[in-house]
């Protein structure tokens, strides 16, 4: 008896993971945020229920379809801001403005994270009382407005015979500076410079 060969038939392409009349951006086939949206959104949020906050709503736990469609009618996306929170926070935003207020956020506390200022305080070898009073004095107020002090004693010619004299004159200078800073970096010779660093005390919150 012949055979007839096999036919698989034709096979229709799947429909696309978001379906349409999808809102807000569409996500990975794992389900995770990804770089791009890191935020679960509208349909893609998996809880049940969540907890809704924010000015444009009546805070409190609300079924996840009553929560899109309170979103829905504000023309709004349901965002979801802690995922791991019982039950997971939402807000109710333009995902697009959210996200630029988030990104300029961050920006901004990177740059005040990683912008350190550093004011420098020179001395000679055997400053009078009254110019050392008037750095320290500087100092003082450099620390208090959050900066670093670089302190030096600078030899010239051959004042480098008093290196011992400066490096008592910096560890003088960080013992008085003591209320409003520590020392990073305890004094060292480096060339015709002895170098001493002090960074600002956090202040309590």
């Amino acid at each position: 008896m012949e055979k007839k060969p096999f036919n698989p038939g034709i096979r229709r392409p799947s429909a696309p993971a978001g379906g349409p009349g999808r809102r807000g951006p569409m996500r990975g086939d794992s389900g995770r945020n990804n770089a791009k949206n890191p935020y679960a959104t509208n349909e893609h949020i998996r809880a049940r229920e969540v907890r809704l906050v924010g000015d444009n709503v009546t805070p409190g736990i609300y079924p996840i379809q009553q929560a899109l469609k309170m979103a829905e009618e504000q023309e709004l996306d349901l965002i979801e801001i802690s995922p791991t929170a019982e039950p997971p926070v939402c807000k109710i935003l333009d995902y697009s403005k959210f996200l630029y207020q988030q990104k300029k956020r961050q920006k901004e506390q990177k740059a005040k994270a990683t912008k350190v200022v550093v004011k420098e305080i020179r001395f000679g070898p055997q400053t009078d009382d009254h110019d050392y009073a008037f750095k320290l004095k500087h100092a003082i107020g450099f620390l208090q407005e959050g900066a670093k002090v670089k302190s030096y004693v600078f030899f010239k010619g051959r004042s480098i015979l008093f290196k011992e004299q400066g490096e008592v004159l910096l560890l003088r200078f960080a013992q008085d500076l003591e209320e409003y800073g520590k020392v990073e970096q305890m004094p060292v010779l480096e060339g015709k410079r002895m170098t001493i660093m002090i960074t600002p005390k956090k202040k309590p919150q």
